[in-house]
């Protein structure tokens, strides 16, 4: 296979959907020569669920049907590419490549696991649809590439979305996950960054992606997100094991997860003739990734001896599953047969060419030991041919760098240049303060440099034949070590690092329970922190008894920040890493839905106020028991009468469903929901009015806080008339007096079902808590006397 280029996207995506709005989705990852699985209804006519995986994969081919069968309303998913996708890649494929028996049996024969272990056998008819796009998706792998993947190589995942919270594309953008709003605005040296780049301090290409991963797809599952906290206890409270982890992982080339799809897939034709360039490009990936094996088979002893007393179950499982794992020294030893001991990987382009050159013994093939003579004798006549124009040319400082597209050529200072440069030098090309340059003789020499070199390769090639099917024969065991590396590398080199940067107890370990509150104390907004050191943490409570929170506030009082602080930290939470608080229990969230900014939206041709609409009605139609939902300023963007009808009436239908709702607006009468409904709780912000300026304190409270015209103190500020300010505070008041006296009389007429509720919610806050019986039998007592006093 080609080099992917690093970080670029090495996912090929087939998709395909019928009339019931079903959609089947296979991502092919051609880096780790793994196969991701998803079938779903696509509930949003505008296809959110799709583009938030099409998102979360960021593929660089999409393979499709020709646009016959799209469901009633929508545009087709062959429509939906070339709108939203159009930088990608798209290939049509005839409707009969999408033949899911075709794929059923390609997953049979390919996966590496048992059928039945996926779920093959049981689900069949409910995954014919990304069987389908996994069979086209296959086909076009195998003819665009011209390989064959190996049987039982694979690494096959079905419904792997539904088993991690699901964030949609407009919330990743919203909460900032993977790049920071109006980045463009900032310029490049903006401190300002999203919570990805904060996190991304990992050491290899993987590790890297997996924490992406991670980060659009949080884990739901609590004895997995535990397992990641204890090992990350034990590394907080074991500097030791802290810092050799650190050290070892360096070790180990960055590139490790990339070496598998080279013996994954193996070419259609295997032969012992000299052939073109491209045959000496691949036969130098190959021999690349064997050299890249070796180095990180060579660096296993190391976290073996660091691993060894280890006590949490993800570093001991992996001292016993790969450090003792007696097959690792089995192939390092068989690599060690037929390739030079003082191999290692590299960086360098030219040393890593040589290395690879050289990677066989000397003395196994006689045709490569001759190819390898004249590369060297090649590379010294073009070392000479440097010192002899040094000296002919009187160019002391002249240097000789060397890469992969140009081979080698002249670097050669301004200022020694005297003139003009002799008529010798050819394809001049001024860099900064050097001057880049060749002559006929060097590029003759480059010629028959390269040619050396892709003669070294392909007989390489042939001599490690027998080698690279005996690795083939052990994948499984590579696919586990890149897994291995790359999860240790996010736990250590992000979550551990990012922790041990901070100060002591500045973050702490979360709890989790299935039904219990979210209840977050001191929390602190993990980007903004590191840009204001005196940054006011704020707490949440949330519980089945008061599900919904009102956040009230001035504007610019700190409200978006808050709501975007309570999602950041489960994010974090629910990846398996300390949270920046005093103290955090969560429950469980499938699904993280926000409604915030304002923009209009001009391509798909909607207003503020209809973009608004559409995001909410996304919400409501796939809001589920278990979702948390964010909502920022809901109904300012049209008339204030329909927007505070339109943001009342939302309140009311998500208050009847168990999901926990952050609400944040200034509209004041919502506050009066807290006076009908129990289970809604009014917090809001702290303002001081000081010689008629405010004075934005950050500061959350329990309960409304009538801040009086604050939004004529910030025209004022802001610069409008005198006279205009006095005719709209005559307005307001005379509307604020009639809006108390509806306030006054909704407590006197629902004062004893409030009573009941907040009752109701401390015995479920106290079946939930670790207190001892004595101190669970004294709260029951003082709550029940407050009951009867009317103290609640």
């Amino acid at each position: 296979m080609e080099d992917d280029g690093g970080e670029r996207s090495s996912f090929v995506i087939g998709l395909i959907e019928n009339r019931a709005k079903e959609v089947g989705m296979a991502a092919f990852d051609l880096r780790s020569a793994s196969l991701h699985l998803s079938q779903y209804i696509e509930t949003s006519i505008s296809y959110q669920n799709t583009k938030t995986l099409l998102h979360f994969y960021d593929p660089m081919v999409i393979i499709v049907p020709p646009n016959k069968l799209a469901p009633e309303g929508m545009v087709g998913v062959s429509e939906l590419v070339d709108r939203f996708y159009a930088s990608v890649k798209k290939v049509v494929m005839a409707r009969g490549c999408f033949d899911d028996t075709k794929g059923a049996m390609l997953i049979k024969n390919l996966a590496a696991r048992e059928p039945s272990a996926l779920g093959l056998d049981t689900y069949y008819k409910q995954y014919y649809l990304c069987l389908a796009s996994a069979s086209a998706a296959i086909k076009w792998i195998e003819a665009e590439k011209g390989v064959i993947i190996t049987s039982h190589s694979l690494v096959v995942t079905f419904n792997g979305s539904f088993d991690h919270m699901n964030i949609d594309t407009t919330s990743v953008h919203n909460l900032e996950i993977v790049e920071p709003l109006h980045s463009a605005l900032w310029g490049t040296s903006n401190k300002k960054r999203s919570l990805f780049h904060m996190l991304k301090t990992t050491k290899t290409i993987g590790g890297t992606r997996l924490l992406r991963a991670n980060l659009l797809q949080p884990l739901k599952d609590i004895e997995t997100i535990n397992t990641r906290l204890d090992c990350l206890d034990e590394l907080m409270s074991n500097e030791q094991l802290f810092f050799g982890l650190s050290q070892v992982l360096r070790k180990f080339p960055k590139e490790t997860d990339r070496v598998l799809c080279h013996f994954c897939f193996k070419p259609k034709k295997i032969t012992n003739e000299v052939l073109g360039a491209d045959d000496a490009k691949k036969s130098q990936m190959l021999i690349s990734s064997i050299i890249l094996l070796k180095t990180a088979l060579d660096a296993l002893p190391l976290l073996s001896k660091v691993l060894k007393d280890a006590q949490c179950f993800i570093l001991a499982n992996v001292y016993k599953s790969v450090c003792e794992n007696e097959k690792y020294a089995d192939i390092r030893k068989r690599i060690g047969e037929v390739i030079d001991e003082d191999v290692l990987h590299a960086r360098v382009p030219f040393i890593a060419r040589t290395q690879q050159c050289f990677a066989v013994k000397a003395g196994i093939d006689g045709l490569l030991d001759i190819a390898r003579r004249s590369f060297c004798d090649t590379s010294e006549a073009i070392h000479n041919l440097a010192n002899k124009y040094r000296e002919e040319y009187k160019l002391p400082n002249l240097k000789l760098p060397f890469n992969n597209r140009r081979g080698f050529y002249f670097s050669i200072p301004r200022k020694d240049i005297q003139g003009k440069l002799p008529s010798k030098f050819i394809q001049v090309v001024k860099q900064g303060n050097n001057v880049h340059c060749s002559t006929l003789e060097l590029a003759s020499l480059n010629v028959r440099n390269k040619s050396a070199a892709g003669e070294c390769y392909v007989r390489t090639e042939v001599c490690l034949e027998a080698l690279v099917d005996a690795i083939r024969e052990d994948i499984p065991m590579f696919t586990l070590l890149a897994e291995v590396l790359c999860l240790l590398d996010m736990i250590v080199n992000s979550f551990a690092h990012t922790i041990s940067t901070k100060p002591v107890d500045r973050y702490t370990r979360p709890e989790f329970t299935d039904n219990g509150p979210l209840a977050i104390d001191a929390g602190r907004h993990p980007i903004l922190e590191s840009i204001h050191s005196d940054f006011v943490p704020n707490s949440i409570f949330i519980s089945e008894a008061s599900n919904m929170v009102i956040v009230m506030g001035p504007n610019m009082s700190g409200k978006s920040t808050y709501l975007q602080q309570v999602c950041l930290i489960i994010i974090l939470a629910q990846i398996g890493c300390y949270v920046p608080a005093h103290f955090a229990t969560i429950r469980v969230v499938d699904r993280i839905f926000t409604r915030m900014g304002t923009m209009d939206n001009l391509e798909s041709n909607s207003s503020t106020f209809m973009t608004e609409m559409k995001e909410t009605a996304f919400i409501m139609q796939n809001v589920s028991q278990r979702s948390l939902i964010v909502m920022d300023e809901l109904g300012r963007a049209t008339s204030s009468s329909d927007g505070l009808a339109i943001a009342w009436s939302c309140c009311e239908y998500l208050l009847s469903l168990n999901a926990y709702t952050i609400f944040a607006t200034h509209m004041e009468n919502l506050s009066k929901l807290a006076t009908i409904y129990p289970n809604v709780k009014i917090l809001s912000f702290y303002v001081d009015i000081r010689n008629s300026r405010l004075d934005f304190k950050f500061r959350l409270n329990d309960g409304p806080k009538h801040v009086a015209h604050y939004g004529l103190l910030l025209a004022e500020v802001a610069g409008l008339p005198s006279s205009v300010i006095e005719t709209a505070r005559s307005i307001t008041s005379r509307i604020t007096e009639k809006e108390v006296n509806e306030m006054e009389v909704n407590c006197l007429n629902h004062n004893q079902i409030m009573m009941a509720y907040r009752a109701a919610q401390r015995l479920i806050c106290l079946k939930y808590s670790n207190q001892k019986e004595e101190a669970i039998r004294q709260a029951l007592h003082l709550l029940k006397e407050n009951y009867i006093d009317g103290k609640l």
